[in-house]
């Protein structure tokens, strides 16, 4: 008995990618397989089979059925065939590639990258996408990509072609891309641009890139909150006009929860609005008032406005003083009945207070007495 007699032969050659993942197949997986001559080798629509002998790409075949036998190789025919009756084993391995399309791989930065942007300064970036390839030569990928190993799969050159991906896609925004602020609308022309610039990478190893998308490129959420400021001031034309339309609407709000006080700022928001629009429409665009013009503090909430103004734009305190609460010395609106700051009655009789030290006469709220100065 010969040492082949007890040998398990290959004599129907074929391979189902059963996982979805396998670029290559190596028949048998591990070490040279005894194939035997004659054997028959089945290749799919979506296959090609590389043979090896002796570390040796000798022979490829397309889709459809193939012997194994002298017309293939002519020269290792003769050699085996002299021993073994012509009908003898050949120590060989066949590689089965995988020419389908592997779709849905997905690329993206593992580290922010950096990127010096127009107008934001130096920011770090993220981006992701997915990108799909298929095996064109399947002769080169094999010795440049598999070697000797019995299977290989999407996961074993994922991170590779990533880190490719990513490295072009670096260089390819810094030359491109002034600012993330236009990013919008501009992913496809993008994404085209850069598989332009990959396919070299990956014909290198037999590859085809059929298609790579970007889905997302997003800076750190900072910068994401100084974009979405700057889009909301694009939005908001005439800042005078947002302010003080913050300030009637929360006037508004502070009548309806005050009751009879209430009835005094809804009268002075009605008699502030005219004013507040006329001023609005002759203010120059995104200021509150003229650069250089005259202004004031405001007695109620210490802000700076115009001289000539008739009512803050910050708080609503009415300027031009018609008459005041005797009370606290609130500022009133024409006919008001009752004090907005404190609820005095208006008629009422002022409380005047009397120095205890000289008997002299001061204004309602006064804590030192205005001719001798002490304390009420």
């Amino acid at each position: 008995m010969n040492e082949f007699d007890s040998a398990m032969f290959l004599e129907n050659i074929e391979w189902f990618d059963e996982t979805g993942k396998e670029l290559v197949h190596r028949l048998p997986e591990s070490g040279s397989g005894e194939i035997k001559w004659g054997a028959q080798l089945t290749v799919r629509e979506s296959q090609a089979a590389v043979l090896f002998y002796k570390g040796k790409a000798c022979d490829a075949f397309g889709p459809g059925r193939h012997t194994l036998k002298t017309g293939n190789l002519p020269i290792i025919t003769k050699i085996l065939s002299i021993p073994w009756r012509g009908n003898s084993p050949l120590r060989a391995e066949v590689y089965m590639a995988n020419l389908k399309y592997f779709t849905n791989l997905k690329w993206g930065t593992r580290n922010p990258v950096a990127f010096k942007d127009s107008e934001l300064g130096l920011i770090r970036l993220r981006a992701h996408g997915i990108f799909n390839i298929q095996i064109v030569q399947p002769v080169l990928f094999i010795n440049s990509l598999v070697g000797t190993m019995g299977k290989f799969t999407t996961d074993e050159i994922a991170n590779y072609l990533k880190r490719v991906i990513v490295s072009r896609f670096n260089d390819y925004l810094g030359e491109t891309l002034d600012s993330i602020l236009n990013l919008a609308g501009k992913f496809d022309e993008l994404s085209i641009e850069l598989q332009k610039r990959l396919v070299g990478d990956f014909a290198h190893f037999g590859l085809r890139l059929s298609h790579l998308y970007i889905t997302s490129i997003t800076p750190p959420e900072e910068v994401q909150k100084a974009i979405d400021d700057k889009s909301r001031l694009s939005v908001i034309q005439d800042i005078d006009k947002f302010v003080k339309m913050k300030a009637a609407m929360a006037m508004e709000k502070a009548a309806e929860g005050q009751g009879e006080a209430g009835a005094g700022i809804g009268l002075g928001m009605g008699m502030m609005m005219p004013g507040m629009f006329a001023a609005s429409q002759h203010a120059p665009q995104g200021a509150e008032a003229p650069v250089g013009k005259p202004r004031i503090t405001c007695p109620d909430c210490q802000g700076q406005i115009p001289a000539d103004a008739r009512f803050c734009p910050l708080c609503g305190h009415q300027q031009l003083v018609l008459s005041q609460c005797v009370n606290c010395g609130k500022n009133l609106v024409p006919g008001a009945k009752f004090c907005s700051r404190c609820g005095h009655a208006s008629s009422e009789k002022p409380q005047i207070k009397i120095c205890p030290k000289c008997d002299s006469e001061n204004i309602p709220g006064a804590m030192f007495c205005n001719q001798c100065g002490e304390r009420l």
